[in-house]
C-alpha cells in the first residue's frame, strides 16, 4: 500500500504540471491575439504614423514634371492601399506655387516599399516639389 502511494503522488503532481503548461501556453496565445488585434486596430486608426514618403523631381522632354517617389510602411499587421497623397510645387525662393492631390493605387504590405511614378504639368518656375501623406485605406 505505501508503495501505491508513493507512485501515486509523483503521478498526480506531473499530470497537474503538464496541464498547467498547456493553460500557459493557451494564456500566452491569447495574450498575443489580443495584442496583435489592439496593434491591428492603433494601425488602421492612425496609417499616417506608418507610412512614409521620399521622391525626386525632373523635367522630361516635353517639359513634364515627373515624380519618381517611394512609399514605406513601417507597420507589423496592416496591409494599406490607395494611398492618397499630397504634390506641393515650389520656386526657387521657397514661395508655395501650387498644391494637388493623387491616388497612388498600390498595396503596401507591412515592413515594406514600394516605387510609384506620376506625370504633372507644373507650374512656371517650379524647383522643387514636396510630398506628403493625407491618408490610406486599410485592407481587410
Amino acid at each position: 500500500m505505501r508503495t501505491f502511494i508513493f507512485l501515486f503522488i509523483p503521478c498526480l503532481l506531473l499530470a497537474s504540471c503538464a496541464s498547467d503548461t498547456v493553460s500557459k501556453q493557451e494564456r500566452e496565445k491569447a495574450s498575443y491575439e489580443q495584442t496583435k488585434k489592439t496593434l491591428q486596430e492603433k494601425e488602421k486608426d492612425n496609417p499616417l504614423l506608418f507610412i512614409s514618403i521620399t521622391g525626386a523631381m525632373k523635367k522630361n522632354l516635353i517639359g513634364q514634371s515627373v515624380i519618381r517617389g517611394k512609399l514605406s510602411s513601417t507597420a507589423t499587421v496592416a496591409v494599406y492601399k490607395d494611398i492618397n497623397i499630397k504634390l506641393d510645387f515650389y520656386s526657387k525662393t521657397k514661395a508655395l506655387l501650387e498644391s494637388d492631390k493623387e491616388i497612388v493605387y498600390i498595396a503596401l504590405k507591412p515592413g515594406s516599399t514600394e516605387s510609384f511614378k506620376t506625370k504633372y504639368f507644373a507650374p512656371k518656375g517650379t524647383d522643387s516639389v514636396s510630398l506628403s501623406v493625407i491618408s490610406a485605406t486599410t485592407v481587410d
